[in-house]
């Protein structure tokens, strides 16, 4: 896949060396320009059993939430994506749902159960939906915060390029970097959500099946293909 334009991931690390290495094995040209670092947040967890479940939405809830998240674990956790699941297992917590798409149809699902009090830990910055009549406490543990371009992004970004988009901070931010003179690179996003926060005037923008990596590098796969015709 050398004939093709190169994709950009922009994830966080320790995301962006898993996505990179699993693009470049593909055959994919990959550039490795992480926008964000992640970092704890001090926290302290409320009483488990005040709450029916825990909601996580991104794997650095229980990568980032150290020894507190000990406290956590009587609740049964609903996880958006395999690998926020994953590491929720790894932190210990045990995974009752592992939602397929994003976090309102997760939520949704969670509501349709009668599931009405929920502890959501999250990020400082998250995004907001729909609570469906559920009582929702959002507690951040973890921050990202955004990382000046590299020297060579804007080299990158002048010649055609697909860039993924895993959240839709990053979407927005993206957006931001690239300007207005974005006709010729693609956007891979990973969330109908993200995509819609990339806004128009991409060459082409492509959505995830599911919110993994496997979903989202098939739509850059599917996007390599039209780009190098």
């Amino acid at each position: 896949m050398t004939d093709g334009p190169p994709l950009i991931v922009t994830r966080p690390e320790p995301g962006n060396a898993a996505t990179a290495l699993r693009a470049g094995a593909m055959g994919f040209e990959v550039h490795a320009v992480p926008l964000f670092a992640a970092r704890p947040l001090d926290w302290r967890a409320p009483a488990a059993e005040d709450f029916d479940a825990l909601l996580l939405t991104s794997a650095f809830a229980a990568r980032l939430g150290g020894p507190e998240i000990t406290r956590l674990r009587g609740l049964p956790v609903h996880a958006v994506g395999e690998a926020t699941a994953r590491a929720a297992e790894a932190a210990g917590l045990t995974v009752a749902r592992t939602g397929t798409a994003d976090a309102q149809q997760l939520l949704d699902a969670m509501t349709s159960q009668n599931i009405q009090t929920i502890l959501w830990l999250c990020g400082r910055d998250r995004s907001e939906f729909d609570a469906r009549g559920a009582a929702i406490t959002a507690l951040p543990c973890y921050a990202v915060d955004p990382l000046p371009p590299p020297v060579e992004w804007a080299g990158l970004i002048t010649a055609p390029a697909v860039l993924l988009a895993h959240s839709a901070r990053a979407a927005r931010r993206i957006a931001d970097l690239v300007g207005a003179a974005r006709a010729h690179l693609s956007i891979a996003a990973i969330s109908p959500a993200v995509a819609a926060a990339a806004g128009e005037g991409w060459r082409d923008v492509a959505v995830a099946e599911r919110p993994d990596d496997v979903a989202i590098l098939a739509q850059a796969r599917a996007l390599w293909h039209k780009g190098a015709k």
